[in-house]
C-alpha cells in the first residue's frame, strides 16, 4: 500500500510538472507573433523605422536580417526560416521566384532608388558624370568601392553605368567589390577608398561621406525593389506586413531615405 501511494504521488508530480512545462513552451500563436524579413543592405535604415512603426501599430514584431541580395537568396534556396523576401533588384527575386520560393500573386515592386558617386566628404568635390569622364585618373592610385559586380545588384548597376558611359574598361582593374553595399560605403567613410559607387539612400544614411555626381538613370537598368512572400512562410501576418509597406504610412519612412515608392 505505502508503495502504491508513493507511485501516486511521483505519477502526480511527473504529469504537473509536464503540465507547468507545456505550459512555459511557445504556443504557435506566440511563434507566430515574430515575422522575419529578409531584406537588402541598403533599406537597413528606411526598413527599421517602419518595422517600429508597424509594431506600435500591430502589436507584431518584425526582425530584419540585412545582407546582400543574393547573399539572402541563397539563404533562402537554402531553406533558411523568413517569412519576407525584399531584392534590391529584379534578378535575385526572379532566381527564387524560378525555384518555387516564393508565393507568385503576393510579389510586387515596392521602391526605386539611383545610384551616386560618393567620396570622404572632407575631400569631396563635384565630379560631372558623362560619357567618357576621366574616373581612373580621379582614382589615380586607389580604389574604386562597390558592390561586387558579378552578384551585388548595386555593382551590377554600377558596372552597367561605367560600361554605357564607356569608362568601365579602365576602372575594372581599381576596383574594389564588396559583399554588400554597405560594405562598399564603409570603404569610403573610413578613407580606405577615395571614391565609391553605391545608392543614393546609403550615401544619405552616411555622414562621413558626400555624394559628388549622380550617374544618369538611362546609363543603367532601372533599380527595383521587389517584395514577396515566402512560400515556407507560415506566419498569419505576413500578408497584413506587406500591406503596411505599401501603405502611405510606411512610404514616409522611405522617401524621407531617398527611395522612390513604386506604386
Amino acid at each position: 500500500m505505502q508503495n502504491r501511494r508513493k507511485w501516486m504521488k511521483l505519477a502526480t508530480a511527473a504529469i504537473a510538472a509536464l503540465w507547468f512545462g507545456a505550459a512555459a513552451l511557445p504556443t504557435p500563436a506566440d511563434a507566430a507573433e515574430k515575422l522575419t524579413v529578409f531584406a537588402a543592405a541598403s533599406l537597413k535604415d528606411a526598413l527599421d523605422a517602419a518595422n517600429a512603426a508597424w509594431a506600435k501599430e500591430s502589436g507584431k514584431e518584425a526582425v530584419a536580417s540585412y545582407a546582400a541580395s543574393g547573399a539572402l537568396a541563397k539563404q533562402i534556396e537554402n531553406a533558411a526560416p523568413a517569412d519576407i523576401f525584399i531584392s534590391a533588384d529584379l534578378d535575385w527575386m526572379d532566381y527564387v521566384a524560378k525555384k518555387n520560393l516564393i508565393k507568385a500573386d503576393s510579389r510586387t515592386n515596392l521602391l526605386g532608388n539611383r545610384i551616386v558617386l560618393v567620396a570622404e566628404k572632407d575631400k569631396a568635390k563635384p565630379v560631372e558624370i558623362k560619357q567618357g569622364f576621366d574616373l581612373a585618373g580621379l582614382l589615380g592610385d586607389g580604389k574604386l568601392a562597390m558592390g561586387e559586380p558579378k552578384s551585388v545588384p548595386a555593382g551590377k548597376y554600377a558596372m552597367a553605368a561605367l560600361d554605357k558611359l564607356g569608362v568601365w574598361k579602365s576602372v575594372e582593374t581599381k576596383v574594389a567589390g564588396a559583399e554588400s553595399v554597405r560594405a562598399a560605403l564603409a570603404l569610403v567613410s573610413r578613407g580606405e577608398a577615395p571614391y565609391g559607387i553605391v545608392y543614393q539612400t546609403d550615401a544619405a544614411a552616411d555622414k562621413g561621406v558626400a555624394i559628388v555626381g549622380t550617374f544618369p538613370a538611362e546609363s543603367h537598368p532601372p533599380i527595383i525593389y521587389p517584395i514577396a512572400i515566402l512560400a515556407a512562410s507560415k506566419t498569419p501576418d505576413a500578408t497584413a506586413y506587406l500591406d503596411f509597406l505599401k501603405s502611405d504610412k510606411a512610404a514616409a519612412f522611405f522617401t524621407a531615405q531617398g527611395f522612390t515608392v513604386l506604386k
